[in-house]
C-alpha cells in the first residue's frame, strides 16, 4: 500500500479475467522455505558465501534489511544471486518492525545464538494461521545450554558456551528443527534432534551447513545429528533447491482450470504426495526425467479425501490451491487440515464465488459446483492467495484479489508465470475510498 499525493491510500489487486485453460511451460523459482533458512544460517560463517536460485520475494527482501542491520554484508551479483558477507556481525539484536514481518525471522535467534552466544529478536509474524508458539525452540536452545527469556514482544536466548544434547521434539516442528540445527552446528560435542522434521528445505539447510565445514548427518530423516565443529568459514557457492510449494502451486492449477502445464526446475521426488492425489483426481502427470513434469486434465477433477501431515504426508501450503480443485470436482470431497487451526479463510471466499464449502474446525467439506463466477476477493495469507489466482483463472467473469502483499512473499514474478500459460491476468493499482 502506498500513500497518494493528493491523500489516501493506492492499493494494488491482482485483477483476473476468467475461464482459461492453462497450456504451456513455467520454471520454478528457488524454494522460499529453503532460503529464508540459509539466508539466517550464512551468520554461521565467518567468511564470504554465494548463494544462487533466492527468490526474488518480499520475504527475503525482508531478511536481508535484517541481516545488514547486525552488519552483514550483501551484494546482489545476479538475478537471483547473493553475495553474503558475515565477518564482522556487530549487532545481535533484531528489531521488531523488521521481525513481525514475517514467521522465519525467527531462525535469527538459533543462528546469532550460534554464532555469538547471544540474540535478541522481536517476537516474528507472518501469515495468520493461528497459534505458532516457541516452545520447541525454547526447549531446545535450554538443553543446549542457554537461558532464555522473553518479555515485552521479545525473545532473548543467551549462552556462555553451547553443549550438545539430545533433545527429543514433542511435535514434528520444522521451524524448531531448524533453528536447533542452527545453534547446535558450533557447540561443543553431539546434538541428537529426535522426532526431527524430513522437509526438504531442511535436508537443503543441512546441505548447505556441510558444504561450509559443518557435520551434520541424518537430515531427511526423523534422527539428525550434528557433531560441533569450531568454526564455518569455508567460501563456496550454494544454489537453493526448487520451491516444491510453488511446482505443486501449478500442479493444481493444470487440474483446476483443465489444463496441460510442463513444470520444469522442480524435484520429482518432492512432489510425489502431490502427484499421488493429483492422479486420484483423475488427471494425467508425465514424469519427463530431469528436473521437469507435466500436469494434463482433460475432464472434471474427481472428489478426493485429503489430511494435511508432515513431509511426507500432503503438504498443508498446498491446501487452499487443492481446495479449489475441490470446489469444482465431482462430488464431495473433503480435507482434514491437521497443522494449522484457521487455514480454512480463503474458503469463504471461494463461497463469494459460487462456491459450497462448509468449514468446520480443522475439517472442510468440498460439494463440487459446475462453475465459479468471479468476485472481488480477499488473500487472508500466502497460499490463500495463490488459490485465488487460480480460482478467478478458472471462474467465469472477472475476479479482483486483494491483499497482493501476502502472495509477494513466496512467489516470484507469479502474474508474468500465469501470463505465459495463458492467463488473463495483471497487477493494477487502486485508489482506496475513505
Amino acid at each position: 500500500m502506498e500513500n497518494d499525493t493528493n491523500g489516501g491510500n493506492i492499493l494494488e489487486k491482482i485483477v483476473v479475467e476468467g475461464k482459461t485453460k492453462l497450456k504451456g511451460e513455467v520454471t520454478i523459482s528457488g524454494a522460499k522455505n529453503a532460503a529464508v533458512a540459509i539466508l539466517p544460517a550464512t551468520i554461521l560463517v565467518n567468511g564470504i558465501c554465494i548463494i544462487e536460485n533466492v527468490p526474488e520475494i518480499s520475504d527475503i527482501k525482508a531478511y536481508c534489511k535484517i541481516l545488514e542491520s547486525i552488519g552483514v554484508k550483501i551484494r546482489k551479483i545476479a538475478k537471483n544471486t547473493l553475495e553474503i558477507d558475515s565477518r564482522n556481525i556487530n549487532n545481535i539484536e533484531a528489531s521488531i518492525d523488521l521481525t513481525s514481518k514475517f514467521r522465519a525471522s525467527y531462525y535469527l535467534a538459533g543462528a546469532l545464538l550460534g554464532r555469538c552466544g547471544h540474540a535478541i529478536i522481536g517476537m516474528p509474524g507472518g501469515c495468520k494461521l493461528g497459534a505458532r508458539p516457541m516452545d520447541q525452540h525454547i526447549k531446545a536452545f535450554e538443553l543446549l545450554g542457554a537461558t532464555v527469556e522473553t518479555e515485552q514482544g521479545k525473545i532473548e536466548v543467551k549462552a556462555d558456551k553451547l553443549q550438545g544434547n539430545s533433545i527429543y521434539l514433542d511435535i514434528v516442528s520444522v521451524g524448531a528443527t531448524i533453528n536447533t540445527m542452527l545453534a547446535a552446528v558450533l557447540a561443543d560435542g553431539v546434538t541428537t534432534i529426535e522426532n526431527a522434521a524430513k522437509e526438504p528445505h531442511i535436508v537443503d539447510l543441512a546441505n548447505f551447513l556441510n558444504k561450509m565445514g559443518a557435520n551434520i548427518m541424518g537430515a531427511g530423516t526423523d534422527r539428525i545429528r550434528i557433531q560441533g565443529v569450531p568454526e564455518l568459514k569455508k567460501n563456496d557457492t550454494y544454489s537453493v533447491v526448487p520451491d516444491q510449494i510453488e511446482a505443486g502451486t501449478f500442479m493444481l492449477a493444470a487440474v483446476a482450470t483443465r489444463g496441460d502445464v510442463i513444470i520444469r526446475n522442480c524435484i520429482t521426488k518432492h512432489l510425489e504426495p502431490i502427484t499421488a492425489k493429483i492422479v486420484e483426481m483423475g488427471a494425467e502427470v508425465e514424469d519427463l526425467g530431469g528436473d521437469a513434469i507435466r500436469v494434463k486434465c482433460t475432464n472434471r477433477p474427481n472428489k478426493i479425501n485429503i489430511k494435511t501431515l508432515p513431509y511426507p504426508g500432503f503438504p498443508t501450503d498446498l491446501q487452499p490451491p487443492m481446495g479449489v480443485a475441490m470446489s469444482i470436482a465431482d462430488g464431495t470431497s473433503v480435507i482434514n487440515e491437521s497443522i494449522w487451526d484457521s487455514r480454512f479463510q480463503y474458503t469463504e471466499e471461494l463461497n463469494r464465488m459460487g462456491a459450497k464449502i462448509t468449514a468446520q474446525g480443522k475439517v472442510a467439506f468440498f460439494e463440487g459446483v459446475d462453475n465459479l463466477i468471479g468476485a472481488p476477493v480477499y488473500a487472508s495469507d500466502l497460499r490463500a492467495g495463490a488459490a485465488l489466482i487460480i480460482a478467478g483463472i478458472l471462474a467465469e467473469g472477472t475476479t479482483q484479489i486483494y491483499n497482493v502483499e501476502y502472495i509477494d512473499r513466496g512467489y516470484e514474478n507469479i502474474e508474468e508465470k500465469f501470463r505465459n500459460l495463458g492467463a488473463k491476468i495483471e497487477r493494477v493499482e487502486e485508489k482506496e475510498e475513505g
